[in-house]
């Protein structure tokens, strides 16, 4: 039986951290969302379950008629 590569994927955030001086949590929210300029620091992957699988052809390039899940 001929081996096929197949690759995984999982949804997920990179999490990043920044601090804001701002009078309450709301408002450090929207200046954030409003302005840049702001140091980040990465905090990390969070996984969640959504995935999707697909064989790979020889040249490593997905094969999309064999995807399964979520795209």
């Amino acid at each position: 039986m001929p081996e096929v590569p197949v690759l995984s994927r999982v949804d997920a955030y990179a999490g990043y951290t920044t601090v804001v001086e701002a009078e309450d949590a709301q408002a450090a929210a929207d200046l954030v969302r409003e302005g840049s300029g702001f140091t980040w620091e990465a905090r990390g992957v969070v996984e969640f379950d959504g995935r999707r699988v697909v064989t790979l052809d020889a040249a490593g390039e997905e094969i999309d008629s064999t995807a399964r899940g979520a795209a």
